[in-house]
Formats: structure tokens, sequence, C-alpha cells
């Protein structure tokens, strides 16, 4: 298999604007995510995909391909999905550009799960401890069946604990996707669903076309940088 990693990176962001471009010990954001990308060693290529110019500066300073993109998309995927239309690759890992500390052992083995020929999608979960992280719409939930095959996704608590004495294991979905090239197609050729709309959860937009995704449990991945906030953890973790 071909296999590209490609790193959405939108300057604009809601929660927290130009947070990619924010410093991160020696670097910006940005810049550790594609070097720590590089360095898993998995890929034949790494690029970032960008509509900003100073993100396209930055990571050709760092000696990266950079391939600029519209600016009106409405996720991430949609982003990479227009870079990948015109490449020759099997396999595409979205990986997350606010993720600077993303790791070689989950990309590896969300690789693996495109050996089983009926995968389409992959992604990575990991179990999510404390109440208030559970609570928090800001942390993804995903309930998933006993092949790891995603059943939900939400912002809200799921499962609902009714039966307070069930031995529950919550896990928080982390955003970071592979795709063969044709389910990535497809996605970009969908309307935006209507799950999909209202918890603003891109790949609610698979579950409602019928194609499940192969979750993949890992183990802690540092953090994603949303708020000022992460960012100081972040630090703290560098």
């Amino acid at each position: 298999m071909k296999k590209i990693a490609m790193i959405p990176a939108r300057y604009a962001a809601t929660r927290f604007p130009a947070k990619l471009m924010q410093q991160l010990g020696t670097k910006t954001v940005i810049a550790h995510t594609y070097h720590a990308t590089v360095r898993t060693g998995l890929f034949d290529e790494v690029v970032v995909v960008t509509d900003s110019d100073i993100i396209r500066e930055e990571i050709e300073r760092e000696g990266g391909r950079v391939i600029m993109s519209k600016g009106e998309h409405e996720s991430g995927t949609d982003r990479i999905a227009e870079a990948a239309a015109g490449l020759d690759v099997d396999v595409i890992v979205n990986v997350q550009g606010d993720t600077p500390f993303v790791a070689r052992e989950p990309l590896e083995k969300l690789l693996q799960q495109f050996e089983e020929p009926s995968v389409q999608v992959a992604s990575l979960m990991q179990v999510l401890q404390d109440e208030a992280s559970i609570a928090d719409p800001n942390f993804v939930k995903v309930c998933v069946d006993k092949a790891w095959n995603s059943l939900f996704f939400s912002r809200s608590v799921i499962p609902y604990p009714r039966n307070k004495e069930a031995a529950i294991t919550y896990y928080e979905h982390i955003g970071v996707y592979a795709f063969r090239k044709s389910a990535l197609m497809d996605f970009t050729a969908w309307p935006m669903s209507p799950l999909e709309a209202a918890e603003k959860i891109e790949c609610l937009r698979y579950l409602e076309n019928g194609i499940t995704l192969r979750m993949v449990l890992t183990d802690y991945m540092g953090v994603e940088i949303d708020t000022p906030e992460d960012l100081e953890k972040a630090a703290k973790l560098l």
C-alpha cells in the first residue's frame, strides 16, 4: 500500500484563532506536528494541507511539502479530500494539526487495520476516566461493538449510565483518521448529514451513510491544542 499522512491546518480556528502558529518550546504547534509525523517513518510522504499562506511559509521553512486548499471547507476531512483527489495513494492518514505529540505506535496500529479488506475507515480512541472529562462536550465519546467498530459518536455522555451499578468503560474519540482513498472521496461527495450538523462531529457522516469506523484503542496521545489552557499543558508536557 502507498501511504500518505495529510495534516489539515486551518489558521482561523474558531475556539483558539491562530493556535497552530503558537509557540511551543522552540517550534510552532504545526511544526511540531509535522516533524512528529515524519519521525514515525510510516509514510511515503507527509503533506500539510492549508488555506493559509502563513502556515504554508512556516512548513516550507521547515522543509515540508504544502498543498493549498480552498478556505470554505466544513471539516478537516473535506480539506484533505480536495488535496488527495489527484494523488496516487491507497491509504491516507489524517493527522490533526493540533496534535504535536503524535507517535508511531498508534498510527502503525491504524494502518494495520487496512490489512482487512472490509475496513474502509479507521480512527483512534482512548479510555476516559475522570467524570469531568466524560461530562465535557469538548470530549467526543464513542461506543463500539465487539469487533471494535463504531456504533455512535456524541458530545453527550454515551452510554448513559441509567444502571448505576453497571461497569461502563467510556472512550474518547481522538481525531486521527485513516481512509482508503475511495472512502475519503465518498465522504466529500456526500452532503453534511443531520447528525453531523447537530453534533459537529464529522465522522457521523460516515455512520449516516452506512460505513462504520474501525476504532483502535491507544494510550494517552498527549494534548490536543484546542484552548490556551491546552497550550500551557502541552508546554509542561514538552
